[in-house]
């Protein structure tokens, strides 16, 4: 249970939407601190991040940074933050997004402020936080960076236009970030989440459509290949885990499908 001991860790998104299922950020959050990493868990709800925190179990080494990821100022407040109580970055990890409480995201209906505000908070927020840890870590000599990207950066089922295009830009830039700091040591890998079950995922669509938890989750577990059952915010925690760690030492520019089979099911 120490796969992350003595590695500093940023994770931005480390609260969750209110809702009943488990959010993969406080499932990350959990999971670093499990795994013996030091964790600033930032969130623009400063309470939601240090539930979090505190279900990582006691005696953590950790504290909370409160910061809208649209704020890019704030992003580097962060960032000096780590510095500031550990003197250095190990890992990053960028799990902010927003998809159907962005607004109307249909072609034929989507607008200027509903694409900028989606691709702000999906989009621009990773590149600035990278932009930030970069130089940190190029003087370190090591480093690992992990965004939370979606399939539907590759599927073609999600109508979400902003959101698809949003994740499509994350993982294009995770890989130039990749190739641009290879040199220096820094790895760069995005996780590509199908259907999990998470409050965003689920308890969101049941606040904005009035459908019950039930028929969200069975019309979602229906279109999973693996058991006809969605994912937990759990296996994408572990495959972060696994990025960020000394086990992935030599992956690097890797786009990870945690899908129970999505993103391999053509033609079936």
């Amino acid at each position: 249970m120490e796969r992350l001991k003595g590695k500093v860790a940023i994770i931005i998104g480390a609260g969750q939407s209110p809702g009943e299922a488990m959010g993969i950020g406080r499932a990350t959050t959990i999971s670093f601190l499990r795994e013996g990493a030091a964790v600033l868990a930032v969130d623009r709800n400063a309470a939601a991040a240090r539930e979090s925190v505190e279900q990582g179990g006691a005696n953590v080494d950790a504290d909370v940074f409160e910061a809208d990821v649209t704020d890019t100022q704030r992003l580097s407040a962060a960032v000096d933050a780590a510095m500031s109580r550990w003197g250095r970055i190990d890992v990053l990890v960028y799990n902010v997004g927003v998809s159907v409480m962005g607004g109307e995201q249909l072609l034929d209906q989507i607008t200027d402020e509903t694409f900028d505000r989606v691709n702000r908070i999906n989009l621009r927020g990773a590149v600035m936080a990278a932009k930030f840890v970069e130089p940190i870590m190029r003087k370190q000599g090591s480093g690992a960076i992990v965004s939370v990207s979606s399939i539907t950066a590759i599927e073609t089922f999600t109508p979400l236009i902003a959101y698809r295009t949003s994740k499509a830009g994350l993982t294009a830039f995770t890989q130039y970030f990749a190739m641009r700091n290879a040199e220096y040591g820094i790895r760069a890998n995005s996780i590509l989440p199908g259907l999990i079950e998470t409050s965003m995922a689920v308890d969101t669509r049941m606040r904005l459509s009035g459908r019950t938890r039930e028929d969200i989750v069975n019309e979602r577990n229906s279109k999973v290949p693996l058991r006809k059952q969605g994912g937990s915010a759990w296996d994408v925690a572990n495959a972060a885990v696994f990025l960020a760690s000394e086990e992935a030492a030599f992956v690097t520019g890797v786009s990870l499908p945690v899908d129970g089979g999505a993103l391999a099911k053509i033609g079936w």
